[in-house]
């Protein structure tokens, strides 16, 4: 795969010299989606339609990827050469193209942006590659946990969930019900957080390495944490399909009332709220472990410039308005995300009841965010396949918690001491 990256650049170049003549009157700017939903879709064309017609001559041809083909097809692009001159860049991908020099430096374009002070810090933190920012987050989707009022009620829960413990207690007893479960596994694809933020809360750290670079996958902590997390599917508090279950199916599944809890980003908010009433469900903070500390994992995407962009300062306008609050603010009521812009937090739509759960995390210095370990470059492999297939046969059976945690520890292990190495 990085091989095959690696030559995208020479490629574009070489089709560049092929294929240079008299330049065109208008300019067509190749711009790559890859969280796709109709409705995104259709947010995104409006926004760009905004930067075409300030910008006479340019257009801007939108491709659409669903997600769970996306990383694969973007690969496959690029390594032949399609590359485009705006990607929308999940967290989980920025290392990989960012090192092999497929990403172009924003720091130039950040110097004289007129909005570069409203990003937030840590938007301008988590965009960046070494001290380099190739990407400008766009928003952020951190985990809180959604509760179903109704089930709660009937199954005799008095009390929302504070600790592990009492999760789980309240997730045996909605469990006891006719036809319901406790809580709304992921186990299917974006599975990776769960067993992360559960496991890190049981042993009351989130760090993904030691001092010596080895995974804390293996220390006793997570392995306590990843067969706590396995016992809920085991013994019966998750539906027994959820082992297959990717985003469309949580969220499906704790609207419909199968399941009381769910564990979500503010996206999940888009098809909640279509659904149930406001005084049907809650959010609250991600439930602490033994340690009085939770770790819910905070996930981001944005947009990049591809190095190979012929049209760099085209691109970096596209990515301004995109990125500028007339696109930000309208593209996060869409998706879902926090807002990246500090102005953005104080339009009355974050300031609805439906988000206390989220601030009141980011308020809470015992919740502390967890960020996946992105600058991996063999990361998204991990997250996308190899943790969804191993994670699956651990809830079936099939391995024991100690074989997962050798597994993973073994792989992010050798992977941490490649990039050390680097």
């Amino acid at each position: 795969m990085n091989r095959l990256l690696a030559s995208a650049a020479a490629l574009s170049a070489l089709g560049a010299v092929l294929l240079a003549g008299p330049a065109a009157a208008d300019t067509t700017l190749k711009l790559v989606e890859v969280i796709t939903s109709p409705a995104r879709t259709e947010t995104l064309k409006g926004i760009v339609g905004q930067f075409e017609a300030a910008n006479p001559g340019t257009k801007v041809e939108i491709i659409s990827l669903p997600w769970s083909e996306a990383f694969q097809k973007f690969a496959t692009m690029v390594s032949a050469g399609d590359v485009p001159d705006v990607v929308e860049m999940p967290d989980t991908w920025v290392s990989l193209y960012a090192n092999n020099h497929l990403l172009a430096d924003l720091t130039p374009y950040l110097k004289d942006w007129e909005h570069t002070s409203d990003l937030s810090d840590r938007a301008v933190t988590l965009g960046k590659v070494g001290d380099t920012p190739v990407m400008l987050p766009y928003g952020f989707y951190l985990r809180a946990m959604f509760y179903n009022k109704d089930l709660l009620k009937e199954a005799g829960v008095e009390a929302v969930p504070t600790t592990l413990d009492e999760f789980a207690a309240a997730a045996k007893k909605v469990s006891a019900l006719p036809g319901k479960a406790g809580y709304c596994m992921r186990g299917g694809p974006g599975g990776l957080n769960g067993w992360v933020m559960f496991s890190a809360t049981m042993a009351g750290d989130n760090a993904f390495f030691d001092k010596d670079g080895k995974s804390t996958f293996d220390s006793e902590g997570w392995k306590k944490g990843l067969e706590w997390y396995i016992n809920l599917y085991k013994d019966g508090l998750a539906p027994k399909d959820s082992v297959n279950w990717g985003f469309n199916e949580i969220v499906a599944g704790f609207y419909s009332g199968q399941c009381a809890f769910l564990d979500q980003d503010p996206d999940a908010l888009i098809a909640i709220a279509e659904r149930m009433k406001p005084e049907q469900y809650g959010v609250t903070t991600f439930p602490k472990g033994p340690s009085g500390k939770a770790f819910p994992t905070i996930g981001y995407a944005g947009w990049s410039m591809m190095e190979p962009s012929e049209h760099k300062d085209l691109a970096w306008k596209l990515i301004s308005t995109l990125e500028g609050p007339e696109g930000n603010v309208p593209w996060n009521k869409m998706t879902g995300a926090l807002p990246a812009l500090k102005s953005a937090e104080q339009d009355p739509f974050y300031q609805s009841d439906a988000f206390k759960g989220w601030f009141a995390e980011l308020a809470d210095p015992n919740v502390v965010p967890t960020i996946m370990p992105t600058d991996l470059e063999e990361f998204a492999f991990f997250k996308d396949s190899m943790a969804i297939s191993s994670g699956q046969k651990a809830l079936l059976g099939e391995i024991t918690p100690e074989d997962l945690a050798t597994e993973w520890a073994d792989y992010l292990t050798k992977s941490e001491a490649k990039f050390l190495a680097k």
